[in-house]
């Protein structure tokens, strides 16, 4: 997915996030995790629920992972997925720097690959830490572009200035492929009895795995969402962009990412629920 980038003479846009997460109403311990980072070639911040900020000097990531496993193996490989991936950005700012067209896959396919062995040795070292395993979708903001990278059931979604909400990654589950393939509508796959059955995942006794990795080219005043399935529980496609869009009476001031959180959980909050909201803000000269 691509779209042409901003002229190169304008002003570097600025980059507005929030991000919340719930354990929802039912589990007793939440086992989503996110991570918002800003680095260049000499450091790495990591940033707050929200803010805002601008991207003429340095590059962004944004993460939300969802663990699964025994006891709080869940909790523990969702917090190793976003962890890791502080150990790709010196050497990905470069890249970012020289042009990322012919690096970011397989930079990112890596970045998958290495947190995929770290849960499976794990896995294999511990008791409690059998099959433990995680989804991961990841968004990388360089100038003009956001690289992604995805594997599981945790969702990218785009949602440009005008035009309606685009899902970017693809559910790694049968039920996903069916939806994907035309067979079953959003409805039958929200209740499909094997919807939350995965085919690919980091760890989780997966022998091998094979990342979705893509591109979008954003302008200003688009946005981007990334979530955990209790998010996708809880809304409908059409809920979360009415919801971007148009807050209801009294949530104008709340952030994009409190409003999904939140509107999810009072709607299922069957599952731990996490959202991370980025907007492109468009900066005058």
């Amino acid at each position: 997915m691509a779209f042409p980038p901003s002229a190169p003479s304008a002003p570097a846009p600025l980059l507005r996030w929030s991000a919340l997460t719930d354990r929802g109403r039912v589990r007793p311990n939440n086992e989503d995790a996110f991570l918002g980072m800003m680095f260049d070639g000499h450091e790495v911040h990591y940033l707050g629920k929200t803010g805002e900020t601008s991207m003429a000097t340095a590059d962004f990531v944004f993460a939300v992972s969802d663990g699964m496993g025994g006891a709080n193996a869940g909790e523990f490989a969702s917090r190793i997925a976003v962890a890791k991936i502080t150990h790709l950005l010196p050497k990905a700012f470069r890249l970012s720097a020289q042009g990322m067209a012919s690096g970011f896959q397989d930079l990112l396919s890596e970045l998958f690959a290495s947190i995929h062995h770290e849960l499976l040795k794990l896995g294999q070292a511990y008791e409690e830490c059998a099959g433990m395993g995680a989804t991961l979708s990841l968004c990388w903001f360089a100038p003009d572009w956001m690289y992604f990278a995805h594997i599981g059931d945790s969702r990218i979604y785009y949602l440009p200035k005008e035009g309606g909400l685009v899902q970017v990654t693809h559910d790694h589950s049968h039920v996903g492929w069916l939806r994907r393939e035309g067979q079953i509508n959003e409805r039958e796959a929200r209740t499909h009895p094997r919807r939350n059955a995965l085919q690919q995942a980091l760890g989780a006794d997966h022998q091998f795995i094979d990342p979705q990795v893509g591109a979008v080219g954003y302008r200003p005043g688009d946005r981007f969402v990334l979530c955990s399935d209790g998010v996708v529980d809880g809304l409908w496609d059409r809920n979360i962009e009415d919801t971007l869009r148009d807050p209801e009476a009294g949530q104008e001031s709340a952030t994009p990412a409190r409003r999904l959180v939140e509107k999810a959980v009072e709607n299922s909050g069957r599952d731990n629920t996490t959202a991370v909201v980025v907007e492109i803000v468009n900066r005058a000269p």
